[in-house]
């Protein structure tokens, strides 16, 4: 069985950081890349950010800068260090693994998805 568990998520203030942890089970995903996407309320889910297998990341240009994607492979774990948050970066936060090593920042890209964890950012 394979799953994918976010964590970490909670409410801060604007400023803040959190570190989101998407731990992965049922497989290896070292060879996949991996994404965190989001979705706000009343909004499509959209790409935030995608690390390859080979470590090289790649991120929306609205969180450049302030989240860092990191994985653990020993662990079969990602991370999305978020810092300085804004209120516009509330929404459920989702891992996924990607069908292309080399990432996507489509979500049809990506076939196993999390459950995914709420961040809420108040002003």
């Amino acid at each position: 069985q394979v799953q994918l568990v976010e964590s970490g998520g909670g409410l801060v203030q604007a400023g803040d950081s959190l570190r989101l942890t998407c731990a992965a089970s049922g497989r290896s995903f070292n060879t996949y890349a991996m994404g965190w996407f989001r979705q706000a309320p009343e909004k499509e889910r959209e790409f935030v950010a995608a690390i390859a297998w080979t470590g090289v990341t790649d991120y929306v240009d609205s969180v450049k800068g302030r989240f860092t994607i990191s994985r653990d492979k020993a662990k079969n774990e990602v991370y999305l260090q978020m810092k300085s948050l804004k209120p516009e970066d509330t929404a459920v936060y989702y891992c996924a693994g990607g069908r292309d090593p080399y990432g996507s920042r489509s979500r049809d890209e990506y076939n196993y998805w999390g459950q995914g964890t709420q961040v809420t950012v108040s002003s």
